[in-house]
């Protein structure tokens, strides 16, 4: 047989490209079959705040509409026009790492990250008994990374000489490598990623994680965000761009969404993280089941470095993909917790585009609140610890307020949850992260 012959006879038989078609027909109806019928609940949840070093404490501390913004203690602030941030306190990494060595080559956004998934993963119960766990996988994500990792070993390439920095800068700089060492440390092969996107990081890890057990590829995710960026490169960094609050007298009424005095967000630290599992996966081996994430939107404002769009067209196109994501009517969703920075544009661009996106519902029955007025804006891990408010709220009936809304601003005309924490069943729950460079996600999550 000749070679030309050989090469022919592997093809496949030509059936004509009415085949084709109907193969591509059954194949994306399979696709389609498995999406839908592979549902994605929450069973674990950690976190470590200014409102407090867990999941609880933070919540609680929402419900009582408590502040956690106070002067910054850990770095001398008398040569920068912002000295307030909401800061996490009295935090102890160590117990959260079984080799004190691994602790000492971190990052501190790293210690967050790890405590956060460690909690999350305590709470679903998932490493106790039988567990494939290269069908795990791990998306902790951060916005910046590790900026004091990188100050400290500048400062030293600069004064002495590059013999003195670190080994280990690159990989405790680096985004990915809380990710990486919480797979390392619990021998998860499933996936393993971090997504950087600025205040959508979280929040995008946590979709993404979805889609990716939706898709089959894995069957749970430890998923979520954090952030450590209070220290003098990053205050001054923020501080330049005219981007937070001044108001240094008055530091527990200084974060202030939807508020005609609002005049920036507020800086501050924290991680959140999510266990998200398979339903069939987490009911065979009896988990806790607290929500069902249901829906999942993501969007590019295309439009400038740190501005939203001026009428919130991306964010309004992101949280319609998540009601459409989970079949949902915006009547379905009581509450929204929003962005809500407490920056003078932002605040008004993320109200117009609620209201885009639900209509009359979102003057006639949505409740929408900011947790930043309480936690400050925890960047890359604001959508970890916000989608712990929206999962609360369904299992307890309470929307968090948004605190200091004393006198409110007349574009931002919806209900805003003001001052006091309020009770009514909750059904669904959205949740919205939107970051620089005009990165939007929203994360839907339902009542199981």
């Amino acid at each position: 047989m000749s070679e030309e012959a050989t090469v022919n006879s592997d093809k496949a038989p030509s059936h004509g490209p009415c085949f084709s078609q109907t193969q591509a027909l059954i194949k994306k109806k399979n696709f389609e079959h498995i999406m839908e019928n592979r549902r994605v609940v929450v069973t674990g949840i950690g976190a470590v705040s200014p409102l407090g070093n867990d999941a609880q404490l933070t919540w609680e501390g929402m419900k009582e509409g408590r502040s956690g913004i106070k002067l910054i203690a850990s770095m001398d602030t008398a040569e920068f026009p912002v000295k307030i941030a909401g800061e996490v306190r009295d935090f102890d990494h160590t117990q959260y790492f079984s080799n004190p060595k691994d602790a000492r080559r971190m990052d501190r956004y790293a210690h967050l990250s790890i405590a956060a998934a460690q909690m999350a993963l305590t709470d679903s119960g998932l490493i106790e008994g039988d567990l494939d766990r290269d069908r795990v996988g791990v998306m902790l994500g951060s916005g910046i990374g590790g900026l004091g990792t990188l100050e400290t070993n500048h400062r030293a390439l600069l004064n002495r000489n590059p013999s003195r920095v670190s080994p280990f800068t690159i990989p405790m700089m680096i985004s990915n490598i809380a990710s990486g060492v919480f797979s390392m440390e619990h021998s998860f092969g499933g996936p393993n990623m971090a997504i950087v996107t600025a205040c959508a990081t979280a929040n995008h890890s946590i979709g993404e994680a979805w889609r990716m057990i939706k898709f089959g590829d894995a069957e749970a995710f430890i998923a979520g965000g954090s952030e450590a960026a209070i220290l003098p490169m990053g205050l001054a960094g923020f501080a330049n761009m005219k981007a937070l609050s001044t108001r240094n007298d008055d530091p527990t009424a200084a974060s202030r969404p939807f508020d005609v005095g609002r005049d920036g967000f507020v800086m501050g630290e924290g991680a959140g993280v999510l266990v998200i599992e398979e339903l069939e996966h987490a009911k065979k081996r009896g988990a806790p089941i607290l929500a069902e994430l249901t829906g999942y939107g993501l969007s590019a404002d295309a439009y400038h470095l740190t501005s939203p769009h001026p009428e919130g067209l991306g964010a309004a196109r992101c949280m319609e993909m998540a009601l459409k994501h989970a079949r949902l009517n915006p009547e379905d969703v009581q509450y929204v917790n929003a962005h809500g920075t407490s920056t003078p544009q932002g605040d008004i661009c993320e109200s117009k585009a609620i209201k885009k996106s639900f209509g009359n519902w979102a003057k006639e029955g949505l409740i929408v609140s900011s947790t930043k007025s309480m936690t400050g804006h925890l960047l890359g891990a604001a959508g970890g610890v916000e989608i712990l408010a929206c999962i609360n709220a369904i299992r307890e009936s309470v929307i968090p307020p948004t605190i200091n809304l004393e006198n409110q601003d007349p574009e931002c005309d919806l209900d805003y949850c003001a001052n006091t924490a309020r009770e009514i069943e909750v059904k669904a729950a959205l949740s919205n992260s939107f970051g620089f460079g005009g990165h939007n996600a929203s994360l839907l999550v339902e009542k199981y």
